[in-house]
């Protein structure tokens, strides 16, 4: 029975990403080539690996137990083959990082762009997920989040500016309800609502005498994309709790008015966290010496 290094891979994609599409992105291959090649295998083990239907692929008991076996050995011959890459003058390799899309798009994308210029061997696959996500579980190198929602157990180096957080609304929408002059007034107010994708409300955290104030917004408009949040509060739908960076060319012309600055400090910029381990690879080497290089 011939069974290649090649056919173990594509099943192991398939395993971890319970998707032929995902795999296939993965491994450059078709679904329908994942489909083959994992049916093949199938034939020549003479077992069913996959419970497939039209819209899922889960692992069979005996599937699952090759998985177990064959990850270890994987993740081994990954490790071997990184530091053979530690001889060459350059890295190579994949560098997976999962990102909220907003960090993704303003601080992230940047930084990528030019990574990628000065390491054209190394591949940066970056997943833009506002869920909290475990990074060790679904299999990323690397993820992004502000300091408050890292887990303790993990390494965090700063990546990007202190964030700034504003409290904005239109001109229009500014003559039509009296300006705020404390974040308790923000209940009189229609507010855009940002929810976390998991439907958690995102209240507003605001620091006084007093010290940290929540107040949680009122408003009939909710989202999961603070984009769109942007987009709203920009059609005079009421006031936006966003970044600076979002904002900042939009309060520059004047078509927002930041409100309640004095309760808004900056905060700790975005972290870029990764697993504590002995191993690193090569391409997360590479990035997180990069981004020190650009630390003030």
């Amino acid at each position: 029975m011939a069974i290649n290094f090649s056919d173990f891979a594509t099943f192991i994609s398939v395993a971890r990403h319970k998707s032929f599409r995902a795999a296939g992105d993965e491994l450059g291959l078709t679904p329908s080539a994942i489909s083959h090649a994992i049916k093949q295998l199938e034939q020549r083990l003479k077992i069913r690996l996959f419970n497939r239907t039209t819209r899922s692929v889960s692992l069979t008991e005996a599937g699952l137990k090759l998985y177990e076996r064959l990850r270890p050995a994987c993740d081994e011959i990954h490790i071997i083959l990184d530091e053979v890459n530690a001889f060459r003058d350059t890295p190579m390799g994949t560098l997976k990082i999962n990102s909220p899309r907003l960090a993704s798009r303003l601080i992230l994308m940047p930084l990528v762009a030019e990574f990628t210029r000065r390491y054209p061997d190394i591949n940066v696959d970056v997943t833009t997920d506002d869920r909290l996500v475990d990074i060790v579980k679904e299999e990323y190198d690397a993820g992004i989040r502000l300091s408050t929602t890292v887990e303790k157990d993990m390494i965090a180096v700063p990546i990007g500016p202190k964030v700034k957080i504003c409290v904005v609304a239109t001109p229009e929408y500014l003559s039509r309800h009296p300006m705020p002059g404390h974040p308790r007034e923000l209940v009189n107010h229609r507010s855009v609502k940002f929810c976390y994708p998991s439907g958690r409300p995102y209240c507003w955290e605001f620091y006084g005498p007093e010290g940290k104030l929540e107040v949680a917004p009122c408003g009939n408009i909710t989202l999961d994309c603070l984009d769109a949040t942007l987009e709203a509060v920009l059609c005079g739908a009421g006031v936006g709790y966003l970044y600076y960076q979002q904002v900042e060319a939009h309060l520059k012309s004047g078509r927002l008015v930041s409100l309640l600055e004095e309760w808004l400090p900056d905060l700790p910029p975005f972290q870029l966290y990764y697993p504590g381990r002995q191993y690193m690879p090569r391409p997360l080497r590479a990035f997180l010496d990069f981004i020190k290089e650009r630390q003030p």
